[in-house]
């Protein structure tokens, strides 16, 4: 089924990849619960969810597209959802922001079918995705650093220096210090490693307790929180959710689609510059999206984590079936993850890493270019200070052909982002 002689593998290996993919990726049952309960949606929903979401999607790469490549909520996407989102657009809930994750997927499932992804993606200047991605960066990175307590809000400046003797500040450093520590090392897991360190010294300086215990049997308060589909989508025009949608597709596309193919040449699956069943492989951020949105979460993507089980040994599905199973079988642990979640000195390194490691994308931004690096500079400062991914792409998407029409270039631009410019100009005129 899985043809691992073919792809030069055996079980054995592709077994112990899938352990190590998951050890590297299991930190987001902690950290997009810990994320999404702020919008008020119940702890035990957004958990579940989230790994329905996760086995939902990693299932189809495993057994319809046979890659090593794990499917899970995207961080950042959740960030957006939860803080820029949820309580904007006239009071929008957590359940009419679900609706439009499963608009959005229902969309990206779509284009899935169709060679219109591929074109979106083509589309887009390389400058503004580096944008989008370092923007998005710095704005989950932000988050970490104001849910520790590291920084703080400020009357004059907006933003100064938190109290650094706080318990959340000095657990959330040491924690910080230690993942950094595991990953210059190399050390496989060094995210969930990290708050596993932290969590045990919250525990014996009395900042953590387990009062629920460490086990239970899953369960989903809400069941289905998106119950009427067509509702969903009359919603999305009720609240001119347009952008919100286009966001949370943009994003997905260009993150899920770059991760396929880095992940991908790193195993030694591409054929030339062409991808094997890549249309299969691109389905299933799409069906974890839209089955996870159903229950409760952001929406899925493909995980670069995935690239810790490839360096181990992994080329094919049965890699990421074992992460399947795994997050499975993490369901039983909710009590658990609910403790450590509910700490977020704890979770917050996990962010401000991880926006560390997407910001790293400016490199390679065509900074000589004015044309080129106003627009992405203009998308990563707006993100953060604004607290909306959409802004920000939004700012970024009207600039860039209005640069190039005035410096002559105008041809170089793809009719597909003029016609996001103006649709972005008219959402931010008179829809906002």
């Amino acid at each position: 089924m899985f043809n691992l002689t073919e792809n030069g593998t055996d079980a054995r290996t592709e077994i112990l990849a899938g352990f190590t993919t998951f050890l590297t990726m299991v930190y987001i049952i902690v950290v997009n619960p810990a994320v999404l309960s702020s919008t008020g949606v119940p702890f035990d929903q957004v958990f579940i969810a989230t790994i329905i979401g996760t086995v939902a999607g990693t299932l189809w790469m495993a057994l319809a597209a046979n890659y090593p490549i794990a499917v899970a909520p995207g961080m950042g996407l959740n960030a957006y959802f939860a803080y820029s989102v949820v309580g904007t657009h006239g009071g929008i809930t957590y359940v009419t922001a679900f609706g439009a994750v499963f608009v959005a997927g229902i969309i990206f499932f779509i284009l899935s079918l169709t060679p219109f992804r591929e074109k979106l993606v083509e589309a887009i200047p390389d400058n503004l995705r580096s944008g989008i991605t370092a923007g998005i960066g710095l704005f989950i990175a932000f988050i970490g650093l104001r849910s520790a307590g590291i920084i703080a809000a400020d009357k004059t400046n907006l933003v100064r220096l938190g109290d650094l003797h706080s318990p959340s500040a000095e657990l959330a450093l040491i924690g910080l210090a230690v993942t950094l520590i595991c990953m210059a090392l190399n050390i496989n897991g060094a995210l969930f490693i990290g708050m596993a360190i932290t969590g045990l010294i919250a525990y014996f300086t009395g900042q953590l307790s387990f009062d629920k215990g460490f086990v239970s049997v899953p369960h989903m308060p809400q069941g289905l929180v998106v119950e009427h589909p067509l509702k969903a989508v009359l919603d999305v025009f009720t609240h001119s959710l347009y952008a919100v949608v286009f966001s949370f597709l943009l994003v997905t596309i260009f993150d899920t689609t770059g991760t396929i193919v880095g992940v991908a040449k790193q195993a030694g699956l591409m054929k030339g510059k062409s991808l094997p069943r890549a249309r299969r492989a691109l389905l299933s951020d799409s069906i974890g999206t839209v089955i996870g949105s159903l229950f409760g979460t952001s929406p899925t993507s493909a995980y670069i984590e995935s690239s810790s089980g490839v360096a181990a040994g992994g080329r094919t599905g049965l890699t990421t079936l074992v992460v399947a199973v795994l997050f499975i079988i993490s369901a039983f642990f909710s009590p658990l993850v609910g403790a450590v979640a509910g700490l977020s000195a704890i979770t917050s390194p996990a962010l401000i890493i991880v926006g560390s490691l997407m910001i790293g994308s400016i490199s390679d931004i065509k900074w000589s270019e004015i044309d080129e690096a106003f627009p992405a500079f203009l998308i990563i400062l707006v993100m953060p200070l604004t607290s909306s991914i959409s802004t920000g792409i939004a700012l970024g998407f009207i600039s860039y052909p209005i640069l190039k029409i005035f410096k002559g270039n105008w041809r170089q631009v793809h009719p597909l982002v003029y016609i996001f410019a103006v649709l972005f100009f008219i959402h931010l005129a008179f829809l906002q």
